[in-house]
Order: structure tokens, then sequence, then C-alpha cells
């Protein structure tokens, strides 16, 4: 199975460990991802609320590109990045009286978030073919954030409110996945730059309904909400007085350890909060 993907800046920096997931777990799969040439930044969180036109045609202009591979699925790993790529497909399908100087001939490819995709039946039956050491003894919360799949009108998501791309994959492994009220609660995003107490809060919050509920790590698909329930860990803790030790771990990682992959532990053991004593207890790790 050969796809399209979008990496993103992220991917490329700060979230190496997640993109070196990525790419062992679909090789692993027989997933091959053809990298869009010459790709550019997306905007991001900020192009949009600066400027409009040019929020439209830096996506637009990856969709361009996307376009001419073979392709036509076009998988984007970071939520960001999708939920920009879905809002210029739209703007640029639907033009109306706007124009933009990116223009794109036909139809864009179907523009596919990385946990949505896997969780087709298709890629879920591969991976439970694969599977050597079931995570039975693991008991987590999904961690969506808000933005692959908000607004519906945009993502085009059924289940914006409760969405189970995650749960479904996890629960392929024999995770067991806990329910809880915080699956598509905002971390703060770029806020933990400027408004680090206002994300302090928030990401608090979750980590709280995360423990009470009985979970012994968090797992995620944005790397923007792994880098702020990960990074800020210990000084949430220290501005709240408690102790969560709350692991984030990529979705990917897990799917990587369930299957035997040499890449999950050493990707797992560059987060802040290493995932690793955790998996070693429940004896899933020597």
């Amino acid at each position: 199975m050969k796809v399209s993907y979008y990496p993103g800046c992220s991917l490329e920096g700060t979230a190496r460990d997640y993109s070196d997931s990525i790419h062992e777990v679909c090789a692993f799969l027989g997933i091959e991802l053809e990298e869009v040439p010459d790709w550019n930044c997306c905007g991001a969180t900020a192009a949009h609320s600066i400027n409009h036109r040019a929020s439209i045609e830096l996506a637009g202009r990856n969709l361009k590109l996307a376009s001419s591979l073979p392709s036509r699925d076009l998988l984007v790993p970071c939520p960001l990045c999708f939920n920009r790529l879905k809002t210029a497909a739209k703007k640029l399908q639907n033009q109306g009286k706007e124009h933009y100087r990116v223009q794109i001939d036909g139809t864009v490819p179907q523009i596919w978030d990385l946990a949505n995709f896997m969780a087709t039946d298709a890629v879920l039956e591969k991976i439970v073919a694969k599977l050597k050491a079931p995570l039975e003894e693991l008991r987590v919360v999904c961690y969506y954030g808000c933005m692959a799949s908000r607004p519906p009108l945009l993502t085009d998501a059924t289940d914006c409110e409760n969405p189970q791309s995650m749960d479904r994959i996890l629960q392929s492994l024999g995770v067991k996945v806990l329910a809880w009220p915080y699956k598509t609660d905002c971390c703060g995003a770029s806020l933990a730059l400027s408004r680090p107490d206002m994300v302090h809060q928030m990401v608090g919050k979750l980590y709280d309904m995360a423990q009470r509920v009985g979970a012994r790590a968090v797992v995620v698909s944005c790397q923007m909400c792994q880098a702020n329930l990960d990074l800020y860990q210990e000084k949430i803790e220290a501005v709240m007085g408690r102790s969560f030790s709350l692991p984030i771990i990529y979705f990917t990682e897990l799917i990587g350890l369930a299957c035997g992959l040499p890449g999950a532990k050493a990707s797992m053991a560059r987060h802040f909060v290493d995932p690793l004593p955790l998996l070693r207890e429940l004896k899933l790790v020597a």
C-alpha cells in the first residue's frame, strides 16, 4: 500500500520521536509513505489569525503538490496540519467570490488524520495479524485534543465530541482503554510560550481526571499535546503540589511495542516522563 505523506515541521525537529515511530510502524505494516516533494509549513495555529489569505495559500500549495502524486490518500500525522489542510481544501474547492493565487486543478487527495487512517478496518487487520505481545495489563486514557475533529464542518468528523480512532487501535492491541470526559479538551497549544500559567491549569485538569479514572498513562496522536503534557509535568506537579507520574505516549509507539519493533523502546525513552519504568512494572518490556 502506497500513500502520500505530509510530515509537517515539528516532526522534522522537536517531535522526531513521533516521526521515527510512524516510519517504523508503517514500514512494518507494508504502508509505503511517499513524502510530498518540497512541502512547506502549513501555517499552523499562527497564520490564520494574522493573514487569512496566506493561511489558505500556504496549506493550498502543499495540496497542489500532493495532487500530483499517484496516491489519492494523503496521511497527515499532525492534527494542526490536518486541520489547516482540510480548511484549505474546502476553501479552494468552493472559492465562490474569493480568489486565491493557489489553484488546484481537479480534486485534492483524501486528507487523512493519521490515527483515523490507522483505525480503518484494512489497517487494523494488518496490525492484529502482526501482534506479538498484547498489552493487556496497560490501563490508559486516549487524549485527542481539539484539532483533529473540530470543527466538524471542516474536518468531516462524525464523532467530534467522542472520537474513537485511538480507542479502536489500542483495544486491538489488548490495552484497557478507560472512559473519561476530557478526551477532546484543549491542552493550551502554543499558549505554553505566552501564558504558561494558563496551560498549567488546563493540563493539570487533564492529569487529575486521568488519574481519577485509574489511568497509568495518556495516549496521544498530536505532538503539540504530547509536548504540553510531557514537557511541563514536573512544573505542573510543583504548582499543584501533587505527583502524577503519567507517561504521555504516542499511539504509534504502542503499536510498535505490541508488534515487537526494536525502535519502540528507544522512542519512548526520549520522553521527559519515561514510560519504561511503568512498562517494566507491567512486564511489557524487559
